[in-house]
């Protein structure tokens, strides 16, 4: 061996050209892609955007004095509570419904599994209007009700003719017709629980109906809750619909109460349409938090906050 040449000693930092230093390599400074084509698409959108709203402020044909006029009269503000409690109360029936469609169609009883199957084919193969106009004639159909013991005495007697309760049949036209919708997302839920998880609770013995609703349910709830937020949102713009009852006390019923005498429907739309998003809005905002709520420790990637403790805590560590 020449003296020129020198061994690797372990633990030894020193090397042909002197010590090696241990500092961290300076970091990479990164150059963004220059990509002017975007540049290029978002003015020509902006200009085209620009030139519809000009257009849009100047053209007479939109009445926006009479939009203003009626943005926030009480008779769309009454409208709109009517809508919510539409929304609300169909959905809230149309999700317990859903569940319990989806557990008859997981059933092992098949005489569960037909009906549940019939129900779906029904109501998802028919439209929602032609199912409200059927509500609407529902008086008609059948003028009263009675339960009893048949060809013997008689307990309860409902008159439909006299009942007048159009709000009462469109909540219950909308959701049953959602109750199929939900019934396959809450159905899609529960398929998305490994097996592991069922085989675990029959070894715990639990029954059936235990395991869907301790174990499967529970986990389901991160599949079933962004497409029921849309559902949600859906319903909202379906109680338009409700004029087929025929109901006009919603938020689309008042405006064309309205412009049905001041012969204006465009401002008066333009108004519904401006209701009808802002709620959609904060319904968009509440789906967003419950979604990355039910959605935690589903994803290995790390949020923000926690990408920035992350790298306080090596900061820590680095200064002792």
């Amino acid at each position: 061996m020449s003296s020129s040449e020198t061994t690797s000693v372990p633990g030894d930092n020193t090397g042909p050209g002197g010590p090696i230093d241990a500092a961290e390599p300076e970091p990479i400074k990164a150059v963004p892609l220059r990509r002017p084509g975007r540049w290029i698409a978002a003015a020509i959108i902006l200009a085209l955007l620009g030139l519809f709203i000009y257009g849009a402020a100047t053209n007479p044909a939109y009445g926006w004095g009479t939009y203003r006029k009626y943005l926030f009269d009480s008779r769309i503000a009454s409208g709109a509570v009517v809508t919510l409690e539409l929304t609300v109360l169909a959905m809230a029936i149309a999700i317990v419904l859903g569940a319990l469609l989806a557990v008859m169609r997981l059933s092992p009883n098949p005489v569960l599994r037909a009906v549940a199957w019939v129900y779906l084919w029904v109501f998802r193969g028919t439209p929602v209007f032609v199912q409200l106009v059927f509500w609407g004639l529902f008086p008609s159909l059948y003028k009263s009700i009675q339960l009893g013991v048949p060809f013997g005495p008689e307990f309860v007697r409902i008159d439909v003719q006299g009942l007048q309760a159009a709000f009462a049949f469109a909540v219950i036209g909308l959701a049953l017709n959602e109750a199929a919708y939900m019934a396959e997302i809450v159905r899609a839920g529960i398929n998305s629980v490994g097996e592991g998880q069922r085989e675990a609770s029959t070894a715990l013995g639990m029954s059936w109906s235990q395991t869907m609703r301790r174990t499967v349910l529970p986990q389901a709830m991160r599949v079933i809750i962004p497409p029921t937020g849309n559902e949600l949102i859906g319903m909202l713009k379906t109680t338009a619909l409700v004029t087929a009852i025929p109901l006009s006390t919603d938020l689309y019923g008042r405006a064309r109460d309205i412009y049905g005498v001041n012969f204006q429907p465009i401002p008066l739309l333009l108004v519904t349409a401006t209701w009808y998003l802002a709620v959609t809005s904060v319904l968009m905002i509440g789906q967003y938090y419950l979604e990355r709520y039910y959605s935690r420790g589903a994803s290995r990637q790390l949020t923000a906050k926690q990408l920035q403790e992350l790298a306080d805590a090596q900061t820590i560590v680095k200064a002792k």
